[in-house]
């Protein structure tokens, strides 16, 4: 364990290079901070950092930077998440709420992360698994066709079309869609099979082919994998950082690319529980030069899905996490809401 002298000298080296981009040597460290120790001491101190592995001396200066455990145990020892100022928490309110739909609340919670964040910004749709039924409507677009339309909680919209095996009265469709609301709205998606399974046998004979049929598309509709979605943006805001990533951001890039590389960095996150995974960290190679902190959103204490940003290990890590949450709550309560 670090005594909480050299802890402070290391939040003192991270805080610096963070600021500064430059190795961080004891002299600065000093003049910069009320450490309340010599400088001799301080160069004492950061002997040990470097020994434990917490600083390293790039080849070009004497200075020290911070390591990927170096971040580590500062992230870890945070005593606290920087708060967003009442003006960023008014934007944020503001600019979300503007949202028209589903699609619409993502696009802007990615533009608004890398705004704020200054990173990549990747925000997963809410999960069909984890949703609740709002409404499902049934919709006659001739005598034997029609489009379901499937409502989640979180605002999702799926639509089916639907070939039925004779044709369907308004008045049966109306009896269908009334029946099946009454057995299905606010229940979690895995639940519905059994709750509908009985439900052709309530009908007249003549009417049994088409409300198995329909049952067939919705619960079709509840099990597919639709919510494997995300959008990822700012992505330019990497080029800024250039000299951040040892040899090329490329390697970053090809990373971002892939979709399953990014579904599973979130899935790693335990649902309203912030994570961040720092270098190494990271199992995939093309982001061992980057930290990803991310978080779930959804209402009360359960996440429907992940968002997050990638950026380099040199982060502002109590600035990220406390805009990184600040937006999932947001986001929640529009979710929550809508």
């Amino acid at each position: 364990m670090l005594s909480e002298r050299r802890l402070e000298v290391l939040r003192a080296i991270v805080q610096d290079y963070v600021g500064t981009e430059e190795p961080v040597g004891s002299k600065a460290l000093t003049e910069r901070h009320k450490l309340g120790v010599s400088p001799a001491t301080v160069r004492n101190d950061m002997a040990a950092l470097e020994d434990e592995g917490f600083i390293a001396q790039p080849h070009t200066s004497a200075g020290r930077i911070p390591t990927d455990k170096g971040y580590r145990l500062f992230v870890d020892r945070l005593a606290e998440v920087k708060p967003l100022s009442t003006p960023e928490r008014r934007a944020i309110q503001n600019f979300l709420d503007g949202a028209v739909d589903l699609d619409d609340v993502v696009a802007r919670t990615v533009r608004l992360l890398a705004q704020l964040t200054r990173q990549v910004a990747v925000v997963q749709y809410p999960s069909l698994s984890r949703s609740t039924v709002r409404h499902v409507e049934l919709l006659a677009l001739a005598p034997a066709r029609i489009m379901l339309v499937l409502i989640t909680n979180t605002g999702r919209v799926e639509q089916r079309m639907i070939d039925c095996p004779a044709p369907v009265g308004e008045t049966a469709l109306a009896d269908l869609r009334a029946r099946l609301n009454s057995r299905v709205v606010g229940r979690r998606f895995k639940d519905v099979p059994p709750l509908v399974q009985d439900l052709p046998d309530s009908f007249d004979q003549e009417d049994r082919g088409t409300v198995s049929t329909v049952l067939a598309t919705l619960l079709e509709t509840l099990v597919e994998e639709t919510e494997e979605r995300l959008m990822i943006g700012g992505t330019a805001n990497l080029t800024r950082f250039g000299h951040d990533f040892p040899l090329t951001i490329r390697p970053v890039l090809e990373a971002l690319e892939e979709q399953v590389v990014l579904l599973k960095l979130l899935g790693e996150t335990k649902d309203t529980e912030m994570t961040v995974r720092i270098g190494h960290e990271n199992a995939h190679e093309g982001l061992n030069s980057t930290s990803v902190v991310a978080v779930g959103y959804g209402s009360g204490d359960e996440a429907v899905a992940k968002l997050g940003v990638v950026g380099p290990t040199r982060m502002d890590y109590p600035g990220t996490m406390g805009a990184v949450r600040a937006v999932a709550r947001y986001v929640g309560q529009i979710l929550a809401e809508s």
